[in-house]
């Protein structure tokens, strides 16, 4: 195991995947961004310590330590946009979610790309792949839940304020019914606001993995961070972002969290 691919082993049949927490930068990759905080502004800001608590549920968890910037795992490897006509992010982004340019002399080449992916998103998947089997084999179901989050506000991705819990099942392909609805509950008895299958349906990860005929369920979950962080007013900048992750403001969150993650876990065990 490398020391940016983090597994932790449970016996449950949940899997936990954090793709976007990362924010290790290789010196080669370094020397040609615009600033190493433009390349980590847009990473699911401190969703690891959020969902501390999934080992103690016994869930599995597969986190890795790299930057999105570098390559995101959660992207179709071929290149294909996961969302056709709208503005997303590539396998290797070259811009931000605000659309600022990450490269001072365009992105990396098709060879990079390819660099990147053998190093990085091959053992990713090969990680995910395997302790999905591993729990498959135990249980013969299993729940991979995608772990996100993103600003509340941006406008060249979606218009207007984005709900507190947005939960993805690729339009109900990937996961049955009974664990969306499980979730939704889960999030509706919160102080919370969600919606489902609204601008996130699930990225990559979810699509490719989520074969409920095979007894894999998928779900992503793409949090506001206004409901576990502060966020600022205006456009963030290196002086107000991120903000330090408080305990006692991501209290209320963490609790639907639980109850989110329990429900999961209640849906694989019938």
């Amino acid at each position: 195991m490398t020391d940016w691919l983090q597994i932790h082993r449970g016996t449950a049949p949940l899997v936990v995947s954090f793709p976007h927490t990362g924010t290790e930068i290789p010196a080669k990759v370094a020397a040609q961004v615009v600033s190493p905080w433009l390349a980590r502004k847009d990473a699911d800001w401190w969703i690891e310590q959020l969902y501390d608590f999934a080992p103690s549920l016994g869930a599995t968890t597969v986190r890795t330590a790299v930057s999105r910037t570098v390559i995101d795992v959660n992207r179709d490897p071929s290149g294909a946009s996961l969302y056709p006509g709208q503005a997303t992010t590539e396998l290797c982004p070259t811009t931000t979610f605000d659309g600022e340019p990450l490269y001072r002399a365009g992105g990396p080449d098709a060879a990079e790309i390819e660099r990147r992916r053998v190093e990085y998103f091959d053992p990713y998947h090969a990680a995910l792949r395997g302790e999905l089997d591993r729990l498959l084999a135990l249980h013969g179901k299993v729940v991979l839940y995608e772990a996100h989050s993103i600003r509340s506000v941006i406008p060249r991705l979606f218009e207007g304020e984005l709900p507190n819990f947005n939960i993805g099942a690729n339009a109900g392909r990937s996961c049955a019914r009974e664990l969306t609805a499980a979730v939704e509950a889960a999030c509706d008895a919160s102080p919370f606001n969600r919606v489902t299958n609204g601008r996130f349906k699930g990225g990559w990860t979810t699509r490719h993995y989520g074969q409920p005929g095979q007894g894999v369920h998928a779900i992503q979950m793409e949090l506001a961070c206004r409901g576990y962080m502060d966020e600022p007013p205006g456009p963030p900048s290196p002086d107000n972002w991120p903000t330090p992750y408080e305990a006692a403001r991501a209290s209320a969150m963490r609790a639907a969290l639980i109850d989110v993650l329990n429900a999961c876990l209640d849906f694989a065990k019938q």
